[in-house]
């Protein structure tokens, strides 16, 4: 269903028991930016109705869900800051290829698996953590995270055929494994 290649390695859940404020804190941001990159999409691809239409909802969930996250943050005092990112989602998109329709394919399974690997990670969390306040928040979160990822491969269909976009999925998520399982040092929802 979510088209990974990889699960999520006992270095995360290292992190996550070491970091977890800077983890929940980066989630804010990747909310916000999940939010970004749907509204990026938007103005894009402005002449595909049907895709402007599934991004606004997407741009509206992203922004409740980070609302959510700095309510979450709020009741546990930790101060919502900046934070370097983690440079998972700048190596997946250093793979989106330039020309159009590709770009565009591209694009949208990037986004794709993204929300996949978000997805895989919440019920991670859930299952990991021993706080039934953040566990259940996480699991409250898996299926609209798994929703955006179908939305994003069923779009990226419009400007390619079935075959083509699951051949690239393939590729995408092949580079995504890789990508997530060389890790980094930074505890984020994406290290």
């Amino acid at each position: 269903m979510l088209h990974l290649q990889s699960t999520t390695s006992q270095r995360w859940f290292d992190q996550v028991d070491q970091s977890l404020p800077e983890i929940l804190i980066d989630h804010a941001h990747c909310e916000k930016k999940a939010a970004g990159t749907a509204m990026n999409l938007i103005f894009a691809y402005v002449d595909d109705i049907e895709l402007c239409r599934e991004m606004t909802l997407i741009v509206n969930e992203e922004l409740e869900h980070f609302h959510m996250v700095i309510d979450l943050l709020d009741r546990r005092g930790i101060k919502f800051r900046r934070l370097k990112p983690s440079s998972y989602g700048r190596q997946l998109n250093d793979l989106v290829r330039t020309g159009e329709p590709e770009r565009a394919v591209d694009r949208l399974l990037v986004a794709g698996l993204i929300e996949a690997r978000s997805c895989e990670r919440f019920s991670a969390l859930a299952d990991h953590v021993q706080d039934a306040e953040l566990a259940e928040f996480y699991r409250s979160l898996f299926e609209s995270e798994a929703r955006h990822h179908t939305t994003y491969t069923r779009l990226a269909k419009h400007f390619a055929s079935e075959e083509v976009v699951m051949q690239r999925l393939d590729e995408l998520a092949a580079a995504e494994a890789e990508i997530i399982g060389h890790g980094e040092d930074l505890p984020r929802m994406h290290s």
